[in-house]
């Protein structure tokens, strides 16, 4: 089974085993990885798009082609997690749903004291948004995988309702 994931960072270069310092936004980079999930093999098509104001104009048309998001946010950083809030209605209306495969992540997990959102608000605006939640460190590997897998449990899920 293939999977058109899409997000907005370079979280993907940690799916990859590979961890990058310098986050250097692009426009978009795309990953094919195959693994197992759930003991059903599957193909995961990975869309990085940049979240940056000045590529929004092709924003929509990666959200069309999605069938799932990671929402990603710094738990260090709270205008990310307000970008959250702009992605997911955005989603929302380009897909003409009221709910569609998604999964908010809060990254940065390993900096935990430099956190500013607490994971009970992270909790609470996820339970909102009708979305499930998972804390990550790209630079720890903690959870990364465990995202990815979650949000084609959350597409295999949506697609046989």
């Amino acid at each position: 089974m293939n999977f058109r994931l899409l997000f907005y960072t370079n979280f993907i270069k940690i799916f990859q085993n590979y961890f990058v310092t310098d986050y250097d936004p692009t426009i978009e980079d795309s990953y094919t990885k195959q693994c197992v999930i759930d003991d059903v093999p599957a193909k995961l098509d990975i869309l990085d798009t940049a979240g940056q104001e000045e590529f929004s104009a092709m924003r929509e048309q990666y959200m069309r082609s999605g069938e799932g998001f990671l929402l990603v946010f710094s738990i260090t950083d709270y205008s990310s997690f307000d970008e959250i809030l702009k992605f997911h209605r955005q989603i929302l209306r380009v897909k003409d749903r009221e709910e569609f495969p998604m999964l908010m992540v809060g990254n940065k997990a390993d900096l935990d004291f430099h956190r500013v959102i607490q994971v009970e608000e992270a909790q609470n605006r996820a339970r909102r948004l009708k979305i499930p939640y998972i804390e990550c460190s790209a630079k720890l590997r903690m959870n990364v995988d465990q995202a990815f897998h979650e949000l084609v449990r959350i597409v295999r899920k949506f697609d046989h309702r």
